[in-house]
This record gives C-alpha cells, structure tokens and sequence, in this order.
C-alpha cells in the first residue's frame, strides 16, 4: 500500500535522544515530515535532517498552541491530512497500520482520534484513568487548528466535522529522567495555576473535543477545598481507579502527577492570590508582574 496524503509536524527544543525514534514510528506513512525546531542546541536538527525531515526554525512563542498554528500557516504542507506529534511520542506498528488505511478510505471524516498512553520510568501506565486519552492529532489540512492555551492544548475542528476514533495506540516516552520530569511539571503548574486563575477572573476556557474532562475539572475539581481535592484526586486515580496495580512505578506516577503536581498548582493559586490581597493589586497585574503573562 502506498504513503497516505499525510504530513507530520513535530515541534522540537534540544530532543536529540528522542527524534530519530519519533521520525522512524512515522516515516513509512508520511510523505512529509517536518520539523518546527525552536533553535537546539544539541544534534536534533542534524539528526532529523539524516532522517529526511524538512527543518523549519522559529523562536519559542510561549506555548505549544501557537507554535502548533505557527507550523501550519507557514510549513510548505501539501498533503490533504496533517498530523501533530511530539518528539518524544512513538506510534504502534499497529496504529500506523490502521493510519494508512483510514486515511485511503473515501469518506465525510474530517479528523481522526487516537488513543495516546504514557510510559513512565520505563512501564506503560495502563490503570488510574491514564490509558487511553483520546487525542484528535489528525486532521483534514485547513479544517482544524490547535486551541490558544498555554497549555494542555488540543487540535479542534473548525466546524462541527465528524471524526473518528481509531484503535490503535501511541505513546508519551520521554527518556529523560525523574529530575527533567519534576522540572519540567514545576514549569506547567505555574501555567495551570494562570490557566485556572483565567477561568475564575477572566477568559473562561475554550471548549474542545474533551469538553466533558474539561467540565469535570474546571467546574467540578477546582470547587473542591483546595487543601482536600489533590487527595481526594490521587486517592480516586491509585485506589479506585486501580492505578496501584501499575506497580512501584504507578504509585510514583500518581503521586507525582495526580498529588504533588495538583497540589503545587493550588499552591501557586494560592500565592498569586494572596500577593494579590497583600499588595493591593488585582489577579491581572500579579499574573502579569511576576510571571509575565496577561490574564
């Protein structure tokens, strides 16, 4: 069967560890694979160059939204199909399979909806609500875009397009260890905490293809006491949600990411706040003074 009509973007920063395996799960599906690289300083360009990539250079905008829309409106796509992924994001044989089909199939839908899983210090998470997320990461060139967020941002159609929801599975396997990893989510809570600022004193948040998860935490989780509901979260996510049965690495999973990361986020919310009463500043000007982002 031949390449499908498809394009992949992946946005990069120093992922040299990561790119040649993230290119080779995608290169027999792809007709163009092009990176959007915000000025490493490692081997990744050179590396994605030895794999065929198309390189494209654009200073950090922020977030990955609007590095996503950057790549759209000025790679050279020429495919019918668009596909995002990150650099360290691997596709399952048997997903790409299931991609060339689809996508050479004659048929209304506009987008397509994979299930993404992590793996964490070297074991895929499959119990505590981890697996499977569900993704829309292709889409019909010019019928989607990705939502303006700082973070935890999606792919959205333009219009109510219909969009399928394949089988097969891809995977978040970020090689760096657990230092990176807790660095790396000290820098999202600070977004998070902006984000749920935004959605008490500001912008309320778009809605996307997880509108129901978003419900459940903008207008569910953020009413629970501040000094319970990252408890109560790792609690529903390790017991009930069988996340312990993920062994050793499952309990440091949900800790870290169900408990400590929730409750360093309420811990920054906190502190905007309370800078906010002490300084006698509005929630703007503190979000805006100290972390340089407007609300």
């Amino acid at each position: 069967m031949s390449k499908p009509s498809l394009s992949i973007v992946i946005l990069t920063y120093n992922e040299q560890q990561h790119i040649e395996r993230c290119i080779d799960s995608v290169k027999d599906i792809s007709k163009d694979i092009f990176i959007v690289d915000s000025y490493s300083t490692d081997e990744t360009i050179n590396l994605a160059k030895n794999k065929g990539a198309t390189i494209y250079r654009n200073k950090w905008p922020e977030s990955h939204s609007k590095q996503v829309n950057w790549a759209l409106e000025n790679c050279d796509i020429k495919t019918k199909w668009v596909m995002r992924l990150d650099a360290d994001e691997v596709i399952d044989p048997d997903l790409a399979e299931e991609i060339q089909f689809e996508l050479s199939v004659d048929n209304n839908i506009k987008g397509y909806i994979l299930n993404r899983g992590h793996v964490f210090l070297g074991k895929k998470m499959i119990h505590g609500g981890n697996y499977p997320v569900k993704l829309l990461r292709i889409w019909e060139y010019g019928f989607g875009y990705c939502e303006d967020k700082l973070m935890d941002e999606h792919i959205v159609l333009n219009k109510d397009y219909e969009a399928k929801v394949l089988k097969g599975s891809f995977w978040d396997h970020n090689l760096n260890d657990i230092t990176w990893w807790t660095e790396k989510h000290n820098s999202y809570s600070t977004k998070e905490a902006i984000m749920q600022l935004q959605n008490k004193y500001g912008d309320t948040i778009p809605n996307s293809q997880n509108s129901f998860k978003r419900f459940l935490k903008y207008s569910v989780y953020e009413k629970l006491p501040k000094s319970l509901r990252a408890f109560l979260y790792f609690s529903y996510r390790y017991f009930i949600r069988l996340g312990f049965l993920d062994g050793y690495q499952g309990l440091i999973w949900n800790f870290l990411q169900g408990f400590w990361y929730r409750f360093l986020v309420d811990v920054k919310v906190y502190e905007i706040e309370k800078k906010s009463k002490e300084n006698n500043l509005t929630i703007k000007e503190v979000v805006k003074n100290e972390y340089g982002y407007d609300l």
